[in-house]
Order: C-alpha cells, then structure tokens, then sequence
C-alpha cells in the first residue's frame, strides 16, 4: 500500500463517524439501483424519490465535511440520527417497496458499532431486525395487493445475525482499545519514570561537576590572574585564557545537564539562557519570540526539546538564521524552531535511529508518551520546521 492511500485509510480509520460516511454512499447507492431495477408502486413516489434524492446529496456533503477536519462528538449521533429519520421516512412513503430498502437498514447497526458501546448495537440491531419486519407486516395487512413474502423473514434473520455479528465486532473492538489505552498508559507512566531517573542523574551529575572540576578551574583562574599581575608572562596569558576557555565549557555543560534557572524562575528564562549561549558560539543568528508560560509540568520535556533541536541545527543546518518562538493557547503550549539551513529528508530518520542517531526519535517518543505531539517537516535545501506542543498544566 502506498504512503498517501495509506495515510488517507489511517485518516479514515480515525474516528468512527468518517468510516460510516464512506459505508453510507455504497449501501444508498444499492438502494437506487434496486428501486431502478425492481418494477415496484410505490405510495408515495415523489415523496419517496425527494427523500432518497435528499439522502444521497447529505451522505455526499457530510463525506466531505469528515474530509475537512476533525469532526466534534456528537457528529456520529446526528449521522446515525439522520440514517433512522431516512429509513422511517423512506418507509413510510415506500408501501410495498420496502424490500427496497434493505440496504439502509443494514447501515444502521454498522454505523452505530464503531461507536465503541457493544449494548447500544445489540438494542439497534434487534430494532432494526423488528423495525424492518414490522413495515411489511404493516402493510401486507393494510394492503390487500402486497403480500408478505417468505423472503422478509429471511431478510429479518439476516439482520439478526448483522446485529449479533456488529456486537460481537464492537465488543472487541472495545476490549481492543482498552487494552491499548491501558498499554499507552503504562507506556507513558515508564517514560516519566525513565524521565525522572535521567533527570534525576543529570542533576547530580551537574552538582558534582560544579562543585567539584568547575570550582578548581575557576579557583586555579584566580590564582594565575595574580601570578599574570605580579609575573607577566605570554605563556601565563595563554594558560589563564586556556582554563577561561574551560571553565566556559564546562559551566554550559553543567547549564545543559541542569538548567538552574529552569527550576528557580521557569522555562522561558530557560529558554533565553539557553538561547544566549548559541548566540555566543555565533554559527547563526537567533530570532526569539518568547511568550511568558510559567513553569508548566511538561517544561523539561519542552527545554530539552528546544536544546535538542537548537543542536541539530548548530551541528547539521548549515542555516544562517533560526527563528525559535513559545506561545501559550488555551490549555497547550506550542514552542517551534524553524531555521532556513540545507534541510534533510525526514525518511532518514530511521536509518538515523538504526545507526544509533537517536536524538529527535527519541525526543518524538518522550513527547508522544507524555501526551504531546512534535511535527517535523523538512525538504532539501528548505530548511526545518518542527513544533512541539505540550499541555500546560502546571506543576
């Protein structure tokens, strides 16, 4: 299967209301061409030409309102209320054609199972199976000239076993999404515990870094800056700017593994600490629109998202500027970082990730897991675009 009718069949697949506005067309579909083929007298034929006319162009507009977007949850319920109000209408104005109709009344207990609730197919299936036998019985008793033919109980046996059949698919489709959501749930409670545990070692790690190396450097700086005054010497400048140099680097590594700031003042102080020191090493110019988030649970998550991406752009970009910007909407927080370097092809992801360059993979893991989203999108010679975005509840 290729990648776009594989990402068409995921959106699809996505959410139930869209999967039964694709099921509807074919079944209204065979409603017509029954009605076309079978020599029937309808009660009402405008009537019952209007109504399906009506149905088919709704089922074609609702097909593309569910193309759109995201749909809101009361969409299926208005769909499937939609279908029983066609059905009755069509029955009503069918008399002995209803065998006609067959076809909708097999939707309805489809389009109700991939809602997820096993007891609401069953009681839709079986009034349907009734529903259905009853409009012949109706009127095979108040029509002389329409007799009830032995092919409707068939039809209603059939619909019996499509609601038995429905319910059993729902119910496991329902055990099956439990047992993922439990397996996303454990998913995410690891990754926040291997969160923890690394950020945990990051900041003893940066403790003893700080009070230990960095100290001696910036102690052993003192000394020769006096030994520089009393003594001046070449060598002796070189040394004091080599242990400067030092010292630098490793108050930027202790920065990285434990950003201070972060916890005392919030992420976006962070964000600006760590932006200055990518300025300072001057590989490219720096764009910062940083809106004042506070300190958010997911603010870690979202600091080494930034560090990360910031890196990849000072190691691999080649970009001459980079536009990083934090905004709050609502109950998310969206940081993005956009540089206008050589770009890649995003499918080298996985080779990256096969050849153990697991950074953004494993980032996109992490984010996934504790409930976020990170979009990457990229093209040779374009530049980058990711966008993280996480909740902002608070800590």
């Amino acid at each position: 299967m290729g990648r776009p009718v594989a990402r068409l069949v995921d959106f699809i697949a996505a959410e139930p209301v869209r999967l039964s506005a694709f099921l509807r067309l074919p079944l209204i579909g065979l409603i017509v061409l029954l009605v076309s083929v079978w020599e029937v007298e309808h009660w009402l034929p405008f009537a019952y030409a209007a109504i399906l006319s009506a149905y088919s162009v709704a089922a074609l507009v609702w097909v593309v309102v569910v193309l759109r977007g995201p749909v809101p949850p009361w969409a299926g319920w208005a769909s499937t209320g939609i279908d029983v109000l066609a059905v009755v209408a069509l029955c009503v104005v069918s008399g002995g054609a209803t065998v006609a109709l067959l076809p909708v009344f097999f939707l309805l207990p489809i389009s109700v199972a991939f809602q997820d609730r096993p007891a609401l197919a069953a009681a839709v299936g079986i009034a349907t199976a009734i529903g259905y036998l009853g409009v012949w019985i109706v009127y095979s008793k108040r029509d002389e000239t329409v007799e009830l033919p032995s092919v409707a109980y068939t039809h209603f046996g059939l619909l019996l076993w499509l609601a038995a059949a429905m319910t059993a698919l729902c119910y496991f489709l329902t055990r099956a999404a439990a047992r993922v959501a439990a397996l996303l749930d454990m998913r995410r409670t690891l990754v926040s515990e291997a969160m923890r545990a690394d950020e945990r070692h990051s900041r003893a790690l940066a403790e003893q870094l700080h009070d230990g190396p960095l100290q001696d450097l910036l102690a052993a700086r003192l000394e020769l800056d006096e030994v520089r005054e009393r003594h001046p010497d070449p060598g002796l400048d070189a040394a004091y700017r080599a242990v400067q140099d030092t010292a630098t680097q490793l108050r930027s590594t202790v920065t990285a593994l434990h950003p201070q700031v972060l916890t005392e003042v919030g992420l976006t102080a962070a964000l600006r600490e760590l932006i200055r020191d990518y300025e300072q090493r001057g590989n490219f110019a720096i764009e910062a629109d940083l809106e004042e988030v506070g300190r958010p649970r997911s603010q870690s998550l979202l600091y080494r998202a930034a560090r990360e991406l910031l890196a990849n752009a000072h190691k691999h970009a080649r970009a001459s500027t980079v536009q990083v910007r934090l905004a709050r909407a609502a109950d998310a927080i969206t940081l993005s970082v956009v540089d206008d370097g050589i770009g890649f092809d995003p499918a080298i992801l996985d080779r990256c990730v096969a050849e153990g360059h697991i950074g953004l993979a494993s980032l996109a893991v992490r984010i996934d897991a504790m409930g976020g989203s990170m979009k990457l999108t990229s093209t040779i010679g374009g530049g980058t675009r990711a966008s993280v975005t996480t909740s902002a509840g608070a800590d």
